[in-house]
């Protein structure tokens, strides 16, 4: 008898644990939708050291793919705003000649996150955090309108950020990255010295920081029949 009862109990705390698995399992979420808004800076021709010099302001959507704790992918619609002036900084035009620029730049493109830390929350054992740094990496596209002028070229963003499990399915976060433009016209000029540029040596970056609110949703598993 005493056998059997030992049995019983040992059969209820396993069942129990499976139970709590199964449901930390399926509040994992795949996907996230939201919003950023943030502040840009620019650096090129016409500002060569201090790109917050005149800053200006970024905001769009953002999309997410959670491939697992570590590992995320994210695209991105942002409309960036950036301005610059030739007045006071170290290069001089030829001729002494003056410049100024406000351009609005359509950003889109997808990048690759990785997680320094399991970000979620779940199973005491996976080691889950409800706060991570992360690195971001991708390539894009941007669309710059300057100054009655239009260009399209790509974009490669760098950078890093963070993210806070605020509860659960609703996460904030900041994120500074790095623009690296290759079309060398977002400030609506190029090759002003007089020579060519190349390709992969054009001047124009911008910067963009900003915060980020996202919502997940659809379960990773809807009708959970194992454990991770």
């Amino acid at each position: 008898m005493k056998c059997r009862d030992n049995m019983v109990k040992r059969i209820a705390i396993l069942t129990l644990m499976l139970v709590a698995a199964i449901d930390a399992w399926c509040q994992d979420y795949r996907y996230e939708v939201g919003a950023a808004l943030g502040i840009t800076g620019y650096l090129g021709d016409v500002s060569t050291s201090n790109m917050y010099r005149m800053p200006r302001v970024a905001g769009g959507g953002i999309f997410r793919y959670n491939l697992n704790t570590r590992w995320a992918f994210k695209g991105n619609l942002l409309y960036v705003n950036l301005a610059g002036d030739s007045k006071n900084i170290e290069s001089k035009f030829p001729h002494d000649a003056q410049y100024k620029f406000n351009a609005h730049v359509v950003d889109f493109g997808g990048q690759v996150e990785f997680n320094f830390f399991h970000f979620g929350e779940g199973a005491r054992y996976k080691n889950y955090k409800r706060i991570t740094p992360y690195m971001v990496a991708g390539l894009g596209m941007e669309l710059s309108f300057a100054n009655g002028k239009t260009s399209l070229g790509a974009v490669l963003p760098l950078g890093a950020g963070v993210k806070f499990r605020v509860k659960d399915r609703l996460n904030i976060g900041f994120e500074f990255t790095m623009r690296k433009s290759f079309s060398d016209k977002v400030d609506g000029i190029t090759d002003n010295y007089g020579y060519n540029h190349g390709f992969a040596k054009n001047t124009d970056w911008y910067s963009v920081g900003m915060f980020t609110v996202t919502y997940e949703f659809s379960k990773r598993c809807v009708k959970c029949h194992y454990i991770e």
